[in-house]
């Protein structure tokens, strides 16, 4: 992996760059659509392609372990081939999924005992199987395996948590320099930054995590349920700390407003169910404000689903057929709402991108910010 830093803002710590990796190169800021189960919900690949345009997506080890199942995975020839999706591809570790199986799991030095969601039978995740299984994926970025501390979190809980995680971030580099690589293609490993929500112990882990000396950083653990001044606060120390010149990946955010207020910290990749679980909920993103697309104001609007045009859909549908649609709980509405806020999300990034390398990215984002989080 190459990371090649092109521009700062001067008012802010807002960054653009590009990563270069096997599947192409990723222009940062950038966000990752989520495609969980090896599929992006609701959107077939050549939308997601040609329509909403991201350089990379993420997928997720703990569900592609459990279903189709590695040895499957592997037979295809590694995640892209099974998916027909040829671009990049970055894997979590199941740490995060863990986290929020904390009815059915238990976590110990060795690793994490958990209940598959889907039948009830048990499983065992140590670090040195979260890089198994990802050699297994093939994903182009993956993840060490950490734990994602709940919100709100006992001092001494996150205390020895974080210092769990350096010690299995440590254990994943041992087992990555045994396990080859199974596809014609590098991958790279982030590790996670931990720490919740106080400054000294992000502080500590920012410096531990810098000087494992990885080629791109990772942040975890917010947007957990945290106030929004608490994660820019997290943030802000962190990124102070991790190296300038590697991608810093902020895990799980957020809002529009969220991504925003995180470039200007410094981060550069993003990643985050939000913009398709809302979507599915009849919530759409737009450049002027949030629309729920199921008030009955929209009944007879039969104006455009977005007059910026951003994908196929935002001219082609009216608010009132969409409204007519989730009203009829038809599925095309789910469809026609995911691939709009997609949209929105890549073209939120790369307009920041746009301004970040003309130099006014502060007062852009600044003027943003109040009509982003606006209901209309």
């Amino acid at each position: 992996m190459k990371f090649d830093l092109e521009a700062k803002d001067a008012a802010s710590k807002a960054r653009a760059g590009k990563i270069t990796l096997g599947h192409g190169i990723v222009e940062t800021p950038i966000f990752m659509p989520v495609g969980t189960v090896a599929s992006v919900k609701g959107v077939h690949q050549r939308e997601l392609k040609e329509d909403i345009n991201p350089d990379i997506i993420l997928g997720n080890t703990y569900h592609l372990y459990l279903r189709p199942q590695t040895d499957i995975l592997e037979k295809a020839g590694g995640l892209h081939k099974f998916m027909g999706w040829d671009r990049n591809i970055l894997t979590d570790s199941g740490g995060y999924q863990v986290y929020s199986l904390s009815a059915n799991r238990k976590i110990k030095e060795e690793g994490v005992k958990f209940k598959s969601h889907i039948d009830g039978s048990y499983h065992f995740f140590s670090p040195e199987r979260a890089m198994e299984i990802q050699r297994s994926i093939g994903a182009d970025i993956i993840m060490a395996f950490d734990e994602c501390t709940p919100y709100p979190c006992d001092y001494r809980y996150a205390q020895r948590s974080m210092h769990m995680t350096h010690r299995w971030l440590d254990r994943c580099v041992e087992h990555l320099k045994k396990v080859p690589e199974k596809y014609d293609y590098p991958q790279t490993l982030f590790p996670i930054v931990q720490g919740s929500v106080y400054k000294d112990l992000r502080k500590q882990s920012a410096e531990y995590i810098a000087g494992a000396g990885a080629a791109g950083n990772a942040i975890g653990g917010l947007s957990v349920g945290e106030p929004a001044e608490e994660m820019y606060a997290m943030t802000e120390v962190v990124c102070d700390i991790l190296p300038e010149d590697k991608p810093r990946y902020l895990m799980g955010v957020g809002t529009p407003v969220n991504i925003l207020e995180n470039i200007a910290l410094g981060v550069d990749m993003f990643d985050c169910v939000m913009p398709t679980r809302n979507a599915r909920n009849g919530m759409l993103f737009t450049a002027n404000g949030i629309i729920n697309i199921k008030n009955k104001k929209w009944e007879d609007d039969f104006s455009p689903v977005d007059e910026m045009g951003i994908t196929f859909v935002d001219t082609q549908y009216s608010k009132a057929y969409l409204r007519h649609l989730f009203a009829a709980n038809e599925y095309l509405g789910k469809q026609i709402a995911t691939i709009h806020n997609l949209g929105f999300y890549l073209w939120l990034v790369r307009e920041a991108r746009k301004h970040i390398l003309a130099g006014d990215f502060y007062r852009w984002k600044n003027e943003m910010v109040p009509r982003l989080g606006q209901r209309l």
